[in-house]
């Protein structure tokens, strides 16, 4: 139950287990053990989770974006806390740990996309001075 100490930490190749104990609801899907080994052993990658004796109530996740024209930056794949667990300041403390890690790798800037219908997600990253661009759209291609 929330009230414990949160624990914010990022996890590499070694730490998959750590996946093994989501409180159902925290991620959209069912962890796939075999795609979150994958996904920690590309080193491009980051997920930082938030655990409660234990068990993840939270996490980001990104990979680092390179251009061979412009400056390296970290693209935020999703940012997801249990909803027991909301309004705690957890998501920040994701946000701010994810940003540290993006700086060690030279990444100038972090961006994301989130529908335009979320509003508890566009007030959050309002809330963190995150800034809305209106210069984008984004698009899905099946491959």
């Amino acid at each position: 139950m929330p009230g414990n100490p949160i624990t914010i930490r990022n996890l590499g190749p070694e730490d998959a287990h750590v996946l093994d104990r989501v409180r159902e609801g925290t991620f959209d899907n069912p962890i796939d053990p075999t795609l979150a080994w994958g996904f920690l052993a590309t080193r491009v990658n980051e997920i930082v989770v938030a655990l409660d004796q234990g068990e993840v109530i939270g996490f980001v996740s990104g990979t680092v974006i390179m251009h061979p024209d412009k400056p390296t930056q970290f693209f935020v794949n999703e940012l997801g806390v249990h909803e027991d667990y909301r309004r705690q300041g957890i998501a920040t403390r994701l946000m701010r740990r994810i940003g540290e890690l993006a700086g060690d790798r030279g990444c100038e800037a972090l961006w994301l996309a989130t529908e335009i219908d979320n509003d508890v997600a566009r007030s959050f990253y309002e809330s963190i001075d995150a800034e809305e661009t209106d210069n984008a759209i984004v698009y899905s291609i099946p491959t």
